[in-house]
């Protein structure tokens, strides 16, 4: 069975269970009436989380196109592979377009980002209460899209395994 290689795999899952704890911090923190100590620890680590989720997607993108994916199962319909590429483009898209919505709402807002409480990243613009309100929208909208999308991607690899009984999980699973 071709597999993915062991770089593809620990990029996806580190990507993946990154997204997924970042969704689940920026929920909780968002949901922490007034400001807090807590709920400022949470937006910096939320922000950490981001810009390496940013990190490591430009990584997977490099990896991506300097090696090949496994060939297509043939057991799989023309229609289902089709899908299943819109599906990765989207979640590629996303993957850049949450953190980076988030990092220039953040700079629109008036609040720098700074990288693991040593790095101050760069501020692309001065603050700008109009597209601070916009950016929030954008991210917003971004991120439940990002949810859907993982949760419907999810959903898919299992059904593959679990209905359809192939390989297509297995190849993207270190074990």
């Amino acid at each position: 069975m071709p597999r993915y290689t062991k770089t593809a795999m620990l990029l996806h899952w580190l990507v993946a269970l990154l997204i997924i704890a970042t969704f689940f911090l920026g929920l909780s923190m968002v949901a922490i009436p007034g400001f807090s100590p807590t709920k400022l620890k949470y937006f910096s680590w939320h922000k950490w989380m981001g810009v390496t989720v940013l990190l490591l997607a430009v990584l997977r993108v490099l990896w991506r196109v300097t090696h090949r994916p496994p060939p297509k199962l043939v057991s799989i319909p023309d229609w289902q592979h089709k899908i299943a590429e819109g599906m990765h483009v989207l979640l590629y898209l996303l993957i850049f377009a949450v953190p980076l919505s988030g990092y220039l709402y953040s700079y629109a807002a008036g609040v720098p980002v700074v990288y693991l409480g040593l790095w101050q990243m760069p501020a692309p613009f001065a603050p700008d209460p109009e597209l601070k309100a916009a950016l929030k929208t954008v991210h917003y909208v971004l991120t439940m899209t990002m949810a859907a999308s993982v949760v419907a991607h999810a959903l898919a690899a299992l059904k593959h395994h679990f209905i359809d009984r192939d390989v297509t999980l297995k190849r993207m699973l270190p074990l």
